[in-house]
């Protein structure tokens, strides 16, 4: 049964799903215009599809929403999403935009709106969820709440009065790393800096490993010196390296004098070698143990959490010192194989054999090939004294071989057919209007 009114911020990831159940994408956005001085209208959703496509559906092609879950009729253009003047985001733009009360009991911020079904396929703002501000000096104090209409407040437009980004992030809160860095991209140039500007580091950094060069490049140089030599120091040392490449060199080097010596060090060693290289492409954050660890000690260390999958795979065995440039190196140990062994096996005795490491000079094709041919996850770098450097993880190689932009999914110049339930639409030209999609 579709719902008379719903608020957005649970609309947000939301399923979209054709007449015959089949999923067609996720909610990342409501799309109102404003209308005089009527509440605004809603005239479409922005669905994301597979292959992290942002589409416009036309809020007349929505049989129902309700229930965490919203039916099409199944058709849907599938032409990149493009926002038109006049238009505005619910989640993007509207959520934590400041209003004062035509009452004049004051200001508070928009933490959640409500869409109204005021006739068939007609949707509106209905009520606002504000927040006002804290009375009380505690530091975790928040202020009171309220319910009100549209027209019982008055957007403030203040010069240079900034939007609040708290209430935007915390919807952000459940995303993958590459869903926010492609939910950032979406938001219009000012709002993304700012946006960005609130995350904490470590999320900030995540979504700046998953973007193209040039929009990390764009979003850190927003950035003050001591807050962008931060997030380098939560990103992963060949993404923080690629990054610093990317930068003027005065720039560069006054980040990698601001971050912690440990991460700067690593930074360092990788911009000595060529990007399409092993060395170029390797982390410096692999799993080292020593021949006498155990199995149970291996494991423990592959089960943290924040350890990417790909470096998770297998433990790399050396000789001390544990830290890159290590000991000689003696091999790998695939995770799978320490599965099959007691938890006091000595991972010594379990190195896979087979598996010769690379120099850093080894070609990133090379490197493709001898992934592709072992179907390995990682390969290990040593330097000419057979000492461990880092290793090469398969989303290193895939970052390689596609092409600049595999991030912006499916190439417009290519676009490709895809049937969602009853109907495959084509993808030439984009909307041509509201009414449909």
């Amino acid at each position: 049964m579709s719902a008379t009114r719903v608020f957005v911020a649970r609309l947000a990831g939301g399923s979209v799903f054709d007449p015959h159940g089949d999923k067609v994408g996720k909610v990342r956005d409501v799309l109102v215009v404003y209308r005089n001085t009527d509440s605004p209208r809603v005239v479409g959703l922005i669905v994301e599809i597979p292959g992290r496509r942002r589409v416009f559906v036309s809020i007349g092609r929505i049989t129902s929403i309700g229930g965490g879950q919203i039916i099409t009729t199944g058709l849907i253009n599938l032409r990149r999403f493009e926002q038109r003047g006049g238009e505005v985001r619910v989640i993007a733009e509207l959520l934590g935009r400041r209003v004062s009360l035509r009452d004049g009991s004051g200001d508070a911020t928009i933490e959640d709106v409500a869409i109204e079904n005021d006739a068939p396929g007609e949707w509106k703002i209905g009520e606002l969820f504000l927040r006002r501000p804290r009375t009380s000096p505690a530091p975790f104090g928040k202020g009171a709440t309220l319910l009100t209409s549209w027209d019982k407040v008055r957007e403030k437009t203040d010069t240079g009065e900034a939007q609040s980004a708290e209430q935007l992030i915390a919807t952000y809160s459940d995303l993958l790393p590459a869903d926010l860095a492609s939910t950032l991209l979406d938001l219009p140039e000012d709002r993304r800096i700012e946006v960005a500007e609130e995350l904490p580091d470590d999320r900030l950094a995540d979504a700046l490993e998953e973007m193209p060069e040039q929009e990390q490049v764009d979003i850190l140089t927003q950035l003050d010196d001591e807050r962008a030599a931060d997030v380098l120091d939560q990103m992963q040392p060949d993404d923080a390296a690629d990054l610093i490449a990317q930068l003027p060199e005065e720039r560069g080097e006054t980040l990698l004098e601001l971050m912690q010596p440990e991460e700067a060090e690593d930074v360092r060693f990788l911009l000595n070698y060529a990007p399409e290289t092993a060395g170029g492409l390797m982390t410096t954050e692999p799993i080292i143990v020593s021949a006498d660890a155990t199995v149970a000690e291996g494991l423990a260390l592959i089960r943290r959490h924040e350890l990417a999958p790909a470096l998770g795979a297998a433990v790399c065995v050396t000789l001390p010192p544990y830290e890159p440039p290590t000991g000689r190196f003696l091999g790998v140990v695939h995770f799978q194989r320490m599965l099959r062994y007691p938890p006091h096996e000595r991972l010594g005795t379990l190195l896979d054999a087979s598996l010769e490491p690379v120099s850093p000079e080894t070609s990133a094709a090379e490197v493709s090939r001898i992934l592709a041919s072992y179907n390995l996850v990682s390969l290990p770098v040593v330097d000419e004294k057979h000492r461990l450097v880092g290793v090469v993880t398969i989303d290193d190689v895939l970052d390689y071989l596609l092409p600049d932009d595999w991030r912006s999914s499916t190439r417009e110049d290519h676009p490709e057919p895809v049937t969602t339930g009853t109907a495959a639409i084509p993808t030439r030209g984009r909307r041509t209007s509201h009414g449909t999609s």
